[in-house]
């Protein structure tokens, strides 16, 4: 009995080693994550200055800057960092069902991570309607891979780890990381791992802090419905939220799956030159809105929702056209922001059909409905709203208009567009199997 007892203490300092060895992987990887977030942030707002001082000096130097800075964009994308392109959530999810190792690598890795924020960047430097959310999710999942990596022992949940710290951070949102992870990412909550990935979201969330200070992404909105008519609204922009961002990802999902006939040959083929054409698209619809609809709309909605304000009623029929022809491009570039401003312009558009009803509630209604028929992550659109805008009065609203807007994109679109476009990640030779065990 002393020697069984002897032996078995070596090994529980074993398993304990191993215990903390995980938890400082996750802790560091966290850490790692948040500052990458932070860092993106302050060089995607410093990219999005840059083109507007160059509007400034011609506002019709964007039918120039911007097809040339797609076009370059794409070309840097399948040249030197395939994998990249789009939002990079499809890659971080189709990378968690691929059981090789050199399979994942080649949609999660340090080399993409770096291609990702230079694009990323590159594309708002051009003007692109795109965001830094998407993106900040495969710098994430990409920093935890490699990190894991460093360890002899496999690592579970690191992708996902990644992907929710990354949007926590993003956004200042932990429970949207969290609910993103478990909704969207891995569609399930996985036991033995959610303590670490909530200490990934946390180490994030404490770096991003730390940085930058405590933050709400679009201000403090103490805005709510009063009256018994004014709740129409919430179906109203349910639906309405639900059918634009259905048709928005059925448009994404087709062009990358391939589009028929000869139309669809060209644009493969020619992926350059379809991308410059997306760009001198975007273009136009900029110089339409009077330079409103490029970059991530972050700005323009923030103020809208600060002072009341509403936005142009082109706005939201603009940035539909400025963020589709980016997601379709195949710029790198993610669709989170770009959704939102979306979702406000509808909102502002609806308002007049609700007057007595607070212009900032139906924005607030409109973007989560938008959202929801987009990412089709119904509780991810109303906690990252809710979040962001530090609105609780608001919630059961949301909530609702969320479902509702959830329901009538899968009349559209019957599946989310991160798992369809995650497919063509998925169908790339033999090492590309779903695994029984995922990360």
């Amino acid at each position: 009995m002393k020697l069984l007892r002897a032996d078995r203490y070596p090994r529980l300092v074993k398993v304990a080693s191993a215990r903390w060895q995980r938890r400082i992987v996750f802790l560091l990887g966290g850490i790692t994550v948040g500052a990458s977030a932070v860092g993106l942030t302050l060089l995607a707002d410093r990219a999005q200055i840059y083109f507007a001082e160059l509007l400034g000096w011609s506002r019709y130097a964007a039918l120039l800057v911007t097809p040339v800075g797609f076009a370059l964009s794409v070309f840097l994308t399948n040249r030197y960092f395939q994998n990249s392109q789009g939002s990079g959530i499809p890659q971080a999810i189709a990378a968690r069902e691929l059981e090789d190792q050199a399979a994942r690598s080649r949609l999660v890795s340090i080399r993409i991570a770096i291609g990702k924020v230079l694009l990323t960047l590159l594309g708002l430097l051009c003007g692109a309607s795109v965001g830094r959310e998407g993106p900040t999710v495969q710098v994430g999942a990409s920093i935890m891979f490699a990190i894991g990596r460093l360890s002899p022992r496999r690592q579970p949940g690191l992708i996902l780890a990644g992907a929710a710290a990354g949007v926590a951070a993003a956004f200042n949102t932990p429970l949207a990381g969290i609910v993103f992870g478990i909704e969207e990412m891995s569609r399930k909550f996985e036991i033995r791992t959610s303590g670490l990935v909530i200490a990934c979201v946390i180490a994030a969330g404490l770096t991003s802090l730390a940085l930058v200070g405590n933050y709400s992404y679009f201000g403090s909105s103490p805005t709510m419905l009063h009256r018994g008519l004014d709740w129409l609204a919430v179906p109203v922009c349910g639906v309405a939220g639900g059918l634009a961002g259905g048709v928005f990802s059925r448009i994404v999902i087709v062009v990358a799956q391939g589009l028929p006939g000869l139309l669809g040959r060209l644009t493969k083929e020619y992926r350059i030159s379809f991308a410059a054409i997306c760009g001198l698209g975007v273009a136009l619809c900029g110089i339409a809105s009077a330079d409103t609809v490029y970059g991530t709309g972050y700005s323009q909605v923030k103020d809208a929702l600060e002072h009341g304000m509403a936005l142009p009623t082109t706005f939201a029929v603009l940035k539909f056209a400025a963020t589709t022809l980016s997601a379709i491009s195949g710029i790198p570039g993610g669709i989170f922001a770009p959704s939102l401003a979306v979702g406000a312009g509808l909102g502002t558009n609806l308002a007049p059909l609700f007057p007595s009803a607070p212009l900032e509630a139906i924005m607030l209604l409109g973007m989560v409905a938008y959202f929801a028929g987009v990412v089709q992550a119904p509780i991810t659109a109303f906690v990252i709203v809710t979040e962001m805008t530090e609105n609780h009065a608001m919630v059961i609203p949301l909530m609702t208009a969320s479902l509702i807007a959830y329901m009538t994109s899968r009349l559209v679109c019957p599946e989310g567009i991160y798992h369809a476009l995650a497919k063509g990640f998925l169908g790339h030779g033999p090492e590309s199997t779903p695994a029984r065990r995922s990360v």
